[in-house]
């Protein structure tokens, strides 16, 4: 466990952030490599021991190996606790084990279904929407999702760095019209406290920023990602926070991910939830109600269903538009508005996300 050493303590009163928001009993942030890193690093990467860690039969080795040397595989252990043994049908499982049906090709299935490619105008940076930009802050990603639009992105041609930052900040900088910036990935809370401290400060300099945007999976994946150094930097900024994290079952959510949630809503952060629809992980409305009801118990509110982005190697997780529909239809009627997520697509070249 680490706890706030009296250094971060100073650093935080003076930027606002209060005692309570950094969980007492967690030690020796800076003075050694911190917990998430060290998970992070034994993350498991080798699909014959993804299968033998969860007891699976033989017949799913072969398909697995397949899948994985297309997309590699990563799973880490705080994950990996929470999936049933022995039943390949677990829905967490399902997310990152690699199958066969990965190697089919699918017509209308692409590498770059969102077209970003043609969105790039300095290396790392996304600005596909009006008033705000994305960042690709890291490359790397705590868990390999086997259905991420972005599995095929061309990470080393837009690798994260100091200098490339810097140009990225200059086209912010010039623009008067981006009031928002989105830090996104990979995952970018798999970058360093000092990167991202770095990176924020200077965003904090850019006048007409109003918000900052962290799109991230670690603090489900790993939960001991939300530590005090990051809490620090988060409090620092005079930015709003949000961050928009990426739930698909409410099995996700176990008490350490509910606890790094309440450190990040004492630190001032909003939290949302973005989920996609994917067949025999949480296609029924049942599964869907848990989640909203889940995320809420965690401080999230759930944002956006989106339906799945055409990638190559993911159509197997399919559903199509009308079934989404009957299914948000029938949720309907059992949620609340506020836990209601707006069932949406993303088209390329359209101003937003288009509502289905």
């Amino acid at each position: 466990m680490i706890t706030r050493s009296p250094a971060l303590v100073q650093g935080s009163h003076a930027d606002g952030l209060q005692a309570d928001a950094i969980s007492p009993g967690r030690k020796n942030v800076i003075a050694q490599q911190s917990s998430w890193q060290t998970q992070l690093s034994r993350a498991i990467r080798d699909p014959d021991e993804l299968c033998r860690r969860l007891g699976l039969e033989r017949d799913w080795t072969q398909g697995a190996r397949q899948g994985h040397d297309l997309f590699e595989v990563r799973v880490p252990e705080a994950f990996l606790v929470r999936m049933r043994h022995g039943d390949p049908t677990d829905p967490l499982l399902r997310q990152v084990l690699p199958l066969e049906a990965e190697n089919r090709p699918v017509e209308g299935y692409l590498t770059d279904p969102l077209e970003e490619a043609s969105h790039t105008p300095a290396k790392g940076l996304i600005h596909k929407y009006a008033n705000r930009v994305l960042l690709i802050t890291s490359p790397a990603c705590a868990v390999n999702c086997r259905y991420c639009f972005r599995r095929h992105f061309p990470y080393h041609e837009n690798a994260p760095s100091r200098d490339q930052w810097r140009e990225s900040l200059r086209h912010l900088r010039d623009d008067a019209t981006i009031n928002e910036a989105i830090l996104s990935g990979g995952d970018p809370l798999a970058a360093s406290d000092n990167q991202l401290a770095w990176l924020v400060e200077q965003l904090d300099n850019i006048p007409q920023l109003k918000r900052l945007r962290i799109h991230t999976r670690l603090p489900v994946v790993i939960p001991d990602r939300i530590d005090d150094a990051l809490l620090v930097w988060l409090a620092r900024t005079r930015l709003q926070k949000v961050m928009v994290l990426h739930i698909n079952h409410a099995n996700e959510i176990d008490h350490a991910v509910i606890d790094a949630c309440a450190r990040l809503k004492q630190a001032g952060v909003t939290l949302l939830n973005q989920s996609v629809l994917l067949r025999d992980i949480n296609d029924s409305v049942d599964t869907l109600a848990a989640l909203s009801e889940r995320l809420f118990e965690a401080g999230i509110l759930p944002y956006y269903l989106h339906v799945l982005d055409p990638v190559q190697g993911a159509a197997h997780f399919d559903v199509p538009d009308s079934e989404a529909r009957e299914l948000v239809a029938r949720l309907r009627d059992q949620l609340p508005g506020f836990l209601m997520p707006r069932l949406v697509r993303e088209i390329p070249g359209k101003a937003s996300k288009t509502p289905l």
